[in-house]
C-alpha cells in the first residue's frame, strides 16, 4: 500500500485530517501488513489514538490499549495545575481519582511527590502503570480504591470523572461513543454526579490545606463548584480557552493559627 492509498482510504473513511494520520500509520507499521491492518483498524472507525497505541500529552507518549478512554488536550490543564500545586508543596502526596491512562500521574514523574492513581478500568491502569511507573496504582472505585492511610493525608486530588450527561452520549463522535467504555463518558443527568461524590468525601481524604481538582466545563463548572461548597472547601475555577481546558479547584482550609498565650 502507498502513501497516496493510505490518505485515500482514510479520507474517504471520513477522516478529516488524513495526511496527518497516514504519516503517523505509515511511521508505526512495521511492513506493509501491519500498514494494511492498521489502516483498516482506523477505516473501522476505531480511533487513531488506540491503533497506534500512544497519545500525544504535554509533550509525552501515554500508552493507550483498545477499549480504553483516551485522554483530551483539554485534560492538560488539570495537568498543569496538579503540577503547580506539588511545585508549592514538600514532598506531597498525591491522587488522581478516575484516572484512566493515568496522564496526570504520568506528568509528575520525576517531581518527588507520592503518587497514587485509581481507576475502575483494569485494561487502563495497566497503560498507566507504564506512563506512570513510579505511581502506586490501585483498582476499584474511587476513595474505595484507596489505602486508608492515606486518609486525611491527601495534598493534592486530581480528577478527570465522567462529566457527560446521560442523555449527550449519544451525541458524542462514534470513536468514543463506541469505542471508550461507558463508565468512562456517563456522568448522570446532569453530568456531574461523580463530581458531587468526589466533592462530598474529600474533605475526609485531604490533609489541611490541600486541595481538591476536577475537570469539567464551563456550563457544569457551577455545578461542580457547588459541591465543592456544600463539602465545605473553599472554591475558583481556572480556565484554559485555548484547549477547553476548564477545572474547578476547592481548597480545604487550613486549622486556624492559635496565638501563644
Amino acid at each position: 500500500m502507498t502513501p497516496p492509498d493510505v490518505v485515500a482510504r482514510l479520507r474517504a473513511a471520513g477522516c478529516v485530517w488524513a495526511e496527518e494520520e497516514a504519516a503517523l500509520l505509515l511511521d508505526a507499521a512495521a511492513d506493509p501488513g501491519e500498514l494494511d491492518a492498521l489502516v483498516a483498524r482506523r477505516v473501522a472507525g476505531e480511533p487513531l489514538e488506540t491503533v497506534l497505541g500512544w497519545v500525544g500529552f504535554l509533550g509525552r507518549r501515554l500508552v493507550v490499549a483498545p477499549g480504553v478512554f483516551v485522554p483530551r488536550r483539554r485534560t492538560e490543564l488539570l495537568a498543569r495545575v496538579t503540577v503547580r500545586e506539588v511545585a508549592a508543596r514538600t514532598g506531597p502526596v498525591v491522587v488522581e481519582l478516575c484516572c484512566g491512562v493515568g496522564p496526570v500521574a504520568a506528568c509528575l514523574e520525576g517531581t518527588g511527590a507520592e503518587v497514587h492513581a485509581a481507576d475502575l478500568d483494569a485494561s487502563a491502569l495497566a497503560c498507566a502503570r507504564t506512563s506512570a511507573p513510579s505511581a502506586h496504582v490501585h483498582l476499584g472505585d474511587l476513595y474505595g480504591a484507596l489505602p486508608d492511610r492515606l486518609r486525611g493525608g491527601v495534598d493534592v486530588l486530581a480528577a478527570n470523572a465522567p462529566y457527560v450527561p446521560t442523555d449527550r452520549i449519544a451525541d458524542m463522535p462514534p470513536e468514543a461513543r463506541d469505542h471508550e467504555p461507558r463508565a468512562a463518558l456517563d456522568g448522570g443527568p446532569d453530568g456531574v454526579d461523580l463530581h458531587r461524590r468526589i466533592a462530598g468525601a474529600a474533605p475526609e481524604w485531604l490533609a489541611p490545606g490541600g486541595v481538591l481538582l476536577i475537570e469539567t466545563s464551563p456550563g457544569q463548572a457551577s455545578l461542580t463548584t457547588a459541591a465543592m461548597d456544600a463539602a465545605g472547601l473553599t472554591t475558583s475555577v481556572e480556565v484554559d480557552p485555548e484547549i477547553g481546558g476548564c477545572v474547578a479547584v476547592g481548597r480545604l482550609s487550613p486549622p486556624p493559627t492559635v496565638e501563644p498565650a
